[in-house]
């Protein structure tokens, strides 16, 4: 079960990367929509637009990557929470 829950935190990391690195394309002049590229916006606004939708506009300022990244990460730390075992100290240094 421990593997699962790793699992579930890797790939909740993986795409709060993605949605920055979507975020910060732009700013660092990463052709997103290139062919090598184009499959971050694809997997990333999806869930950018569900949270576009929610969001008042806030002019040309999008906040949703930055709203969307704070909820996968207290998703990542509410799954910590809940599965972690009662009796269980700090996790071993790696």
């Amino acid at each position: 079960m421990d593997w699962i829950i790793r699992a579930i935190q890797s790939l909740l990391t993986l795409y709060m990367l993605l949605i920055l690195l979507r975020w910060l394309g732009p700013w660092i002049q990463l052709d997103l929509y290139s062919r090598r590229l184009r499959w971050i916006p694809a997997l990333t606004d999806p869930f950018l637009n569900r949270l576009r939708s929610v969001m008042p506009p806030l002019g040309p300022i999008d906040l949703a990557p930055l709203v969307g990244v704070l909820l996968l990460w207290l998703l990542r730390v509410a799954l910590v929470g809940l599965f972690a075992p009662a009796d269980a100290g700090p996790p071993p240094p790696a």
